[in-house]
């Protein structure tokens, strides 16, 4: 089913938002058009530049959709049904599971594509990064090598006191146009040692090339993995880079305060430091003081001060400063992508950012896409929210594709098409 609906983009007014949609704006107007519908939680896309679309659900696998519309279904997880070739070592839990997927740069020379799943293939459980080859006639894979085999996974009882199995799992997997190297986002995985461990790749964002070796100037501290190009993160869940710098920025969930957007630099530390018995701390549930002291009241300004904060400047007075914060508040963002084209008028060269709308004790829900506009240094941020030509939805991924438009992923099941006019 396809679904149109044109509805003018005005600029919400609210408190600290600046006010579009009046005469003489710049902001475009956007037509929905539902592209595949009834998928199971889609999580990611990447195009070629012909407009096929690879796509993953979290617990299907990974599937492709070519410009006819035929949808193939590439590669199935182990409990997947209706794919011809499974690898049965791929599962999902929780968060975990076939999350992102990256489109080679050569992709035309060598057809890999790449993405970032959940395995069983060793005890304990981790994140691998996976590259396949695909055949010309878009129908099957073949050459499967892990090039990252040590993500780590989490493993925890349903009565876990951060949640169970899959949590804080990262899962983004981006090309830079300017380097040409894979950039993989990974969680803490509710580890307080994990985001500021010089060997556990967990809360990091990874550069890597298309063998998973490190890349080139990644500027690691002495001692660090060479594979890491920044550390100290949470659960970044997004990354883009911006026109004509590259510039890369992460998109990073808060606890229960304080989502992030944050200009990354080689060597860098975001700032995150949930163990126990540090900084002034005692001990936490499970080591872990990401939620601490207690956050039942997160959305009382006067009491956010006591949380520990999402990038710590007084223990890391160096950490990279985040552009965005979201005023404050937890609402699951998910992920990011740059505006590039004259059709996006005065959002050209702006980022979007999507969220889930996780409401967590008092958060208001946030299902919606923003607009930012960062400053130059990246130190700064204004924030538009998007009127939505569509019903809000859980958005887990958006994505400008080679035609322009703007793609969103949703858990309801939808992959939609937001075209500007």
């Amino acid at each position: 089913m396809r679904l149109t609906k044109l509805v003018s983009c005005m600029l919400m007014a609210s408190s600290g938002i600046a006010v579009s949609g009046v005469a003489g704006a710049a902001a475009p107007n956007l037509t929905a058009t539902t592209v595949l519908s009834k998928l199971s939680n889609p999580w990611d896309m990447a195009f070629l530049p012909d407009g096929t679309m690879f796509f993953t659900e979290k617990c299907n696998g990974l599937s492709v959709r070519t410009p006819s519309g035929t949808v193939n279904r590439l590669l199935g997880m182990k409990d997947s049904k209706d794919y011809d070739t499974k690898a049965d070592d791929l599962f999902c839990d929780g968060q975990a599971g076939m999350n992102g997927v990256a489109v080679d740069p050569d992709f035309a020379k060598n057809r890999f594509i790449y993405v970032y799943s959940a395995s069983s293939m060793a005890q304990p459980q981790t994140n691998h990064v996976i590259r396949f080859v695909v055949n010309d006639d878009m129908t099957k894979l073949s050459g499967r090598n892990d090039i990252v085999n040590d993500i780590p996974y989490k493993t925890a009882p349903s009565d876990h006191p951060f949640g169970a199995s899959g949590a804080h799992n990262g899962g983004r997997i981006r090309f830079s146009p300017g380097d040409g190297f894979l950039y993989v986002t990974t969680g803490d995985t509710h580890n307080g040692e994990v985001p500021q461990s010089p060997t556990r790749i967990g809360g990091k964002v990874l550069r890597i090339d298309r063998d998973g070796k490190p890349a080139p100037g990644n500027n690691a501290p002495q001692g660090f993995d060479p594979r890491i190009f920044t550390y100290g993160h949470r659960n970044p869940q997004g990354i883009a880079f911006r026109p004509g710098s590259n510039q890369p920025f992460t998109a990073e969930n808060g606890p229960w305060h304080t989502d992030e957007v944050t200009a990354l630099k080689a060597g860098g530390n975001s700032g995150w430091d949930p163990r126990s018995n540090v900084n002034g701390r005692g001990d936490c549930p499970d080591k872990y003081c990401g939620y601490s002291p207690n956050q039942m009241g997160a959305m009382d300004p006067k009491e956010r001060s006591k949380f520990m904060p999402m990038t710590d400047l007084k223990t890391y007075p160096k950490a990279m400063k985040p552009a965005w914060t979201n005023e404050g508040m937890s609402q699951g963002m998910s992920s990011a992508t740059f505006l590039s084209g004259k059709q996006w008028k005065d959002w050209n060269g702006k980022m979007v950012v999507s969220y889930m709308g996780i409401g967590i004790h008092g958060t208001p829900v946030g299902n919606r896409l923003d607009v930012l506009d960062i400053s130059p240094d990246g130190q700064s941020a204004k924030r538009t929210k998007v009127s939505l030509p569509m019903p809000a939805g859980r958005f887990r991924s958006v994505v400008q594709a080679p035609d322009g438009n703007l793609y969103v992923a949703t858990d309801e099941g939808e992959i939609i098409k937001m075209t500007p006019s």
